[in-house]
Formats: structure tokens, sequence, C-alpha cells
């Protein structure tokens, strides 16, 4: 374990004690045993904390944990066991659900210290392991406890490590790297535990293998350009020689070695240099002789290896776009702050995506390494679990690749092209009907899976689909917390250095208040979440 501070170290001596004396007892207790992925966080220097700032710091953790840390972990389906000042334990029935939460948490937390001084920043260290415990009401007792506290122990502050037995159950199910740490031994456990970070960037494993080697890659290369740089300036050398040297002149092998052996005598002689240069007997050649003209020595071409050609790339397949007249409408409703003050809004003619982006057309912009990583699941299904940035970087390269002025709708756009002409509470109607649209209470079947393609619902009046519920999606603008001040011709609402931007439309894991077209909520730029996807839309 990296540290002793705090709480958090009571945290874990009071886990290891208690679950001694448990696991003691446990073959004549009868209680029931499940397994589990055991998340445990803890805040990293709470002890530094508490003395800088002791009220404020308990605040605001009391606030993270409210805000962050509890519907997180419910998001995820998981349990919040109990909180220990300055950390907490929570089971997940998936390993997939534990990481994903532990992932949020993580880079929640970046986008809320951003407006904190460094000294003040609150970060997590988050351990999770996969292991047969005992749950209590408000305790969870076992090996695999003391081994999550051990590796969130072992981890940096931000970031998240797993046990082998997670890795195994979560490799291929979610977007993010996995650096092995190896074998670690660990404080009262017995068997080395395999760890590997998390990194939730999909790309950042080949960066952080490329910095940890960049030394030797570097070093090796100056040494083959110095060894090749010698090689070349040594036959350079030896071709002037040839070159330069007339062969009338070479004098016969006995008086070279006579030079020869001249020139080692009278090193530092200056006045015997003449001697050298003609010596007795020996007539000065023509001043008009001539250096013979040496032919060119034929080189053979250098012939290249067969070399396969490039693979062709997948033909670009653009988003199957809608045009819209331009209008006027009344934006916002008085259901929610957020969306008040109702205003009227006048909207140029654009064209937006028939449908949310899909798998398909996002793993075209990753093939083309615009993209960062490559999604799975079904081709038609919406993507899912990427950022407001993922989203930005995908329009941009769908626009230079197609030549047009493709980006994301603004929220004025989305919210016009979502009523499809209408001013009800949905664009069906001031009732919720049943399967129109992909939401937790939308259906007559509830359903925890993302859906599995786009366009599954009928559209609205403009054609459009999936206009609320299926997936949340991006904005171009920033998030606001309500419409005071907002533009009134539809452009976007920017600003700059703003770290959280407008997702519309609900998803399938919300209920049908979500799926309003008035309905909007704000996430953090950098951060992605499952439900999260996008549309396009295009300057017409």
């Amino acid at each position: 374990m990296s540290t002793s501070e705090g709480m958090g170290s009571a945290m874990r001596g009071d886990i290891r004690d208690i679950n001694s004396s448990k696991n003691a007892g446990t073959p004549d207790s009868g209680m029931p045993r499940r397994l589990a992925a055991i998340v445990a966080g803890d805040i990293v220097g709470y002890s530094r904390l508490m003395q800088f700032d002791e009220e404020g710091t308990h605040a605001r953790v009391k606030r993270l944990e409210r805000e962050l840390v509890e519907p997180t972990i419910r998001e995820h389906h998981g349990r919040l066991i109990k909180t220990t000042g300055d950390g907490f334990i929570a089971v997940f029935d998936s390993p997939v659900e534990a990481v994903r939460c532990g992932i949020v948490i993580q880079q929640n937390m970046i986008g809320r210290n951003t407006a904190q001084a460094k000294a003040q920043w609150i970060e997590y260290r988050i351990g999770i392991n996969l292991g047969d415990v005992i749950i209590e009401t408000d305790d969870v007792f076992g090996d695999g406890v003391n081994v999550a506290a051990r590796l969130e122990g072992l981890a940096d502050p931000g970031e998240v490590f797993i046990s082998g037995g997670i890795y195994e159950q979560i490799k291929h199910k979610i977007v993010c790297g996995y650096e092995s740490l190896g074998d670690r031994k660990v404080k009262n456990i017995t068997d080395p535990v395999r760890v590997y970070r998390v990194l939730p960037d999909p790309s950042a494993f080949k960066r952080r293998r490329t910095q940890k080697h960049g030394f030797t890659i570097v070093s090796l290369s100056l040494l083959v350009l110095a060894l090749a740089g010698g090689v070349l300036w040594y036959l350079t050398m030896q071709t002037r020689s040839h070159l330069a040297r007339p062969a009338s002149t070479s004098p016969p092998n006995d008086q070279r070695a006579d030079l020869s052996h001249a020139a080692k005598s009278t090193v530092g002689k200056s006045s015997d240099t003449k001697a050298l240069s003609a010596p007795v007997g020996e007539p000065p050649p023509p001043q008009q002789a001539k250096a013979p003209v040496v032919p060119p020595v034929a080189v053979a071409p250098a012939i290249a290896p067969p070399t396969s050609p490039p693979a062709a790339a997948p033909p670009l397949r653009e988003p199957e776009m809608i045009p819209l007249p331009g209008g006027s409408f009344a934006m916002g409703s008085n259901e929610d702050a957020s969306e008040r003050p109702v205003h009227q809004v006048t909207v140029k003619r654009f064209a937006i995506g028939k449908y949310p982006v899909s798998n398909r057309e996002w793993n075209l912009c990753a093939a083309a390494k615009a993209c960062g990583f490559t999604v799975t699941g079904p081709d038609n299904a919406p993507v899912g679990n990427v950022s407001w940035s993922d989203a930005k970087t995908f329009a941009a390269w769908l626009a230079e690749t197609a030549g047009k002025p493709y980006r994301l709708p603004t929220e004025a756009e989305w919210e016009y092209a979502a009523r499809g002409g209408t001013q009800t509470r949905f664009w069906w109607g001031d009732q919720l009907k049943p399967d129109v649209a992909s939401c937790k209470n939308c259906t007559q079947v509830a359903s925890n899976e993302p859906p599995n393609k786009v366009g599954s619902f009928k559209p609205n009046p403009f054609g459009l689909y999936d206009m609320g519920g299926t997936v949340d999606q991006w904005i171009e603008d920033c998030f606001h917390k309500n419409y005071q001040g907002a533009p009134i011709d539809g452009s976007a609402w920017l600003e700059d250095g703003c770290t959280s931007h407008v997702l519309r439309s609900g998803s399938w894991r919300n209920d049908a208040r979500y799926v309003r077209p008035s309905n909007r909520d704000g996430y953090d730029t950098n951060v992605r979440y499952p439900t999260h996807g996008f549309r396009i839309a295009l300057t017409l």
C-alpha cells in the first residue's frame, strides 16, 4: 500500500481486521456468500485537505458523494455499501458496470477540479476486484474486499486499477486500454495479484508504451545514424583518394618503400619536405601533364523488394440527411427551470441526420485514423460511449472527407427538428404513448440493454427517427443553467473554455420525462458515457 494516511488507512485496516474475524467463523456460520465486483475508492491527501480547510473539505466531499459517487453507482446498477469519510465501498453484479462506474467517477472529477487550485483538488484512487464475499446490509467481508483496497492503494491519483479476474471479464467489452503491471505482492494476501491499469483513452496505452521505450528507440536511432555516417564518410574519402591519384606518377614499389621510410624519418623537419616531393635522380614531372581520365564505374541499380499495394480505404458513406425549412417556434417549456424562459427563436434552413450516427459510420472514421477508437456491436446500432470532443472529431473528419460543412446541430436546431412542427409535450401529443420511443417506461417490455438498431420506432412529422430516447445526443452549445441571455437566431450559444456541453433526447436508461423535445441536460465535455451518442447537421 502506497499510503497510510487519514481515514483511508483506517478503512483498509478495519476491513482487514473485521474480515479476519468474520472469515474465521464462516465455516460454521452458514452465512450466504456470492461472487461480486468490489469497488474501493479513497481520496488522496485527505488529511492534508482537512488541515487546509476542514469545514470546506467536509462539505465538498459530502457533496461529491451525494452528486457524483452515489448516483453513478446507481446508474451502473451497483450498490453503495458504505462511505468512510474519505472513501467508499460498492459492489456490483457486473464487472463491466463496475469498471465503467470507476471510469465515470474519475473522468467527472477532472472537470470538477478545474475550478479549484491544484492544492485543493479532490482526487480519488480506485481499485476493483472480483471476489467471493459476504455481503450484509451495511458492510461486505472477505479477501476479495481486501484485494480491492490494496489495488486502490497501488493506484495513482485519478487512476483505476483492476485485478486479473476483472480484466478477464471485461477485456473485450469496454472501449478503453489496459496496461499490465504484472504480478504484485500485496499486504495480508497470500498469493500475488495480477494488476492492470485502466486507460480510458483507447490510444493511451500506445502513448504510454511509446514514452516508456522512447529513450531506447532514440538512442538506437542515433547509433545507427552515427554508424551509417561513418561508413558513408569512409567510402567518400576512399572514392576521392582513388579519383585524385594520377596513375602515371605512382612510383615503383621500391621507391614507394623508400619514400615511406624517408617520410617517417623526417617528421617535424620542414627542410626535408622538398626532398620527399622530388628525390635525387628523379626528373620533375612535366608541367603540362594531366591526370588520366578515370572511366566511370558502373553501379548496378538497387532493386526494391516487391511491395503489396496499400489496402483501399473503405468507401465513405455519408449519413442520410433530411433538409428542413427555416422557421420560428417557441423554444423551451415551464416544466423545468433549465427550460425557462420560453422564448421565440428563428432557425435558418439546414439539414439534420435522419438517424443518430451508427457504429458503422463511426468505424469508418476510426478506419481513417481520424477517430481514436473502434466500437463493437451491431453495425446499425447507434454509437455510444462517446464524449462531446469525440463527436466534434467525427464531424470535422466527415466535413473534410466529404467536402461539405457537416457539424453538430445547435440546441435551437435540435429542438426545432425534434418538435417536427408541433408545440405539444411530446411530438406525438401531450400524453405518453407506448412503443413510440426507446426509454425506460416508453415500451411495454422494459430493457436495460442498449438499442441494437437506429430507427426502430416511428419517425416524427419531419421524418426524423430517435429524436427522443435511444441515445442522448451531443449538441454544439455550451451548457447554461437556463435560457437567460440565449441567442434567438438559432445559432449556438458558445463561450471560451466551457467545460460542459448540452445533451438532448434522453436515452434507453431514462424515463419518459427525458424524451420531451424541450428536455435538456449538460455533461462534461471530455467524458464518455455509455448512453451518449450524437447526430450530424449540415449547413445548407
